[in-house]
C-alpha cells in the first residue's frame, strides 16, 4: 500500500471543488449512456473519462464529490472531460462497455466511481495497458493492475467522529444508522459510527437499517426507501440518524425535517449541497474527500508521476473529516477534535467491521 502523501497539497483547495457539487459541466448525460465532452476531444492533451456510480452527477453526495474533483481538474489543469453514469441493476458487461466507450472516444485516463466497477476496471485495464485508470472505493484484486490507481478512504475514522457528535447531541440516548446497501464498504461507516457513539455513551441505543442487499444496489438511489427507514427510526425514539446511502439520503433529510430531529450527511458537506429547505436539520456530515482523490490522480497523470496501487486517504492524510457548517456542533468541536487527534496518534484504533 502507498499512503496519500500528496493530499495535504490539495486539501486546502477541496472546498472550491465541493462548492461545485451541484453544478453542471455542460454535459448532457442520461443514465447508462456516455455523455458529451467538455472542451472537445481535441482541445486538451489531458483527456479524462469519468464513469459515475448509480445516481450520477447531482446525487448531492458521493458522485458529486467525485464530480467536484473532475471540475477542479478541468478548471485548473485544463482537462478535457467526458462523463457517463450507471443505472441500477445493470450488468457487468454494461459497466465494461461504459469504460470502453470512454476509451474509444479518445479519453485515455479513466476514473471509475464506486466499488461496483471493480471487475470492469480490472478487465478493461488489462485490455488497454496504455490507458491509466483510477477506481474509487476498491482495493481488491479484481481491479488491481499496473495501470490502476485504487483510491480508498478510512470511512470508519470519519464515521467515528460523527458518531461521537450524534451521541453528544442526542437527548434520547437513541440514534440511528441507515446504509444504502449492505456491503463491506458500508459496514465500515456503520462500525465507525457505532464505535464513536459508544465511546461517548457506552449504553446508547443504535438502530441500524440497510435499504437493500447485493446485488440490488438501488438502495443508493431511492429517496422513498431512505425516508421510510428514517421515519421509522424517528418514530421509534431516535433523534439523530446518520446515512451512508448516496442519493437515498435525501429522504432521510426530509424525514428529519418532518420529525424536527437531526440527520447526519455523508461524503460531501451536505449542509451545503442538499436542498435549502432541509439544510438546517443536518447536524454535520462525514466528509469523504473523493474530490481530492480524483484530482490527485488527474494531477499525477498530468505531471507524469502516476503510480499504480492502493492509495489510502485517512484522517492523518486529511482524506476524511467532519463538517461544521451551520454551527450546530460548535459547542462540541473541541471534544471531537480530541477524538480526532487520538485516532491520528494511534491512541484510538477504529474498527472497520
Amino acid at each position: 500500500m502507498r499512503h496519500a502523501t500528496k493530499v495535504a497539497s490539495v486539501v486546502a483547495a477541496a472546498a472550491l471543488g465541493l462548492a461545485a457539487c451541484g453544478s453542471s459541466t455542460g454535459n448532457s448525460t442520461s443514465p447508462g449512456s456516455t455523455g458529451g465532452s467538455t472542451g472537445g476531444a481535441g482541445s486538451s492533451s489531458l483527456k479524462i473519462g469519468m464513469a459515475y456510480d448509480v445516481g450520477g452527477r447531482g446525487d448531492q453526495s458521493f458522485n458529486d464529490a467525485a464530480a467536484a474533483g473532475l471540475d477542479k481538474a478541468k478548471n485548473e489543469l485544463g482537462a478535457s472531460v467526458k462523463e457517463a453514469s450507471a443505472v441500477a441493476g445493470e450488468s457487468e458487461s454494461a459497466r465494461k462497455d461504459r469504460l470502453q466507450s470512454l476509451i474509444d472516444a479518445g479519453y485515455n485516463n479513466i476514473v471509475a466511481v464506486g466499488f461496483a466497477y471493480a471487475k470492469a476496471v480490472g478487465e478493461t485495464a488489462k485490455a488497454n495497458p496504455d490507458v491509466k485508470f483510477a477506481i474509487v472505493d476498491d482495493a481488491s484484486p479484481d481491479s488491481a493492475g499496473p495501470n490502476v490507481d485504487q483510491i480508498t478512504f478510512a470511512e470508519e475514522q470519519g464515521s467515528f467522529l460523527v458518531g461521537a457528535a450524534a451521541a453528544l447531541k442526542s437527548k434520547t440516548n437513541h440514534i440511528g444508522f441507515i446504509g444504502g446497501v449492505q456491503t463491506e464498504l458500508i459496514k465500515k461507516f456503520e462500525a465507525g459510527y457505532e464505535a464513536g457513539a459508544k465511546a461517548v455513551k457506552p449504553g446508547i441505543k443504535i438502530d441500524v437499517k440497510y435499504l437493500t442487499q447485493p446485488p440490488d444496489f438501488s438502495g443508493f438511489n431511492s429517496v422513498d426507501k431512505g425516508k421510510a427507514a428514517a421515519d421509522g427510526m424517528y418514530q421509534g425514539g431516535a433523534d439523530v440518524v446518520y446515512h451512508a446511502a448516496g442519493g437515498s439520503g435525501g429522504g432521510v433529510f426530509t424525514a428529519a425535517k418532518s420529525a424536527g430531529k437531526w440527520a447526519i450527511g455523508v461524503d460531501s458537506d451536505q449542509a451545503k449541497t442538499a436542498p435549502a429547505d432541509v439544510r438546517d436539520v443536518i447536524l454535520t456530515s462525514m466528509i469523504k474527500k473523493v474530490d481530492v482523490g480524483v484530482y490527485d490522480f488527474i494531477n499525477e497523470v498530468k505531471n507524469g508521476s502516476f503510480k499504480a496501487g492502493n492509495k489510502i486517504f485517512d484522517l492523518k492524510a486529511g482524506g476524511v473529516d467532519y463538517s461544521t457548517t451551520g454551527g450546530h456542533i460548535d459547542d462540541i468541536k473541541s471534544k471531537l477534535d480530541d477524538y480526532k487527534q487520538k485516532i491520528i496518534s494511534g491512541q484510538i484504533t477504529v474498527p472497520k467491521s
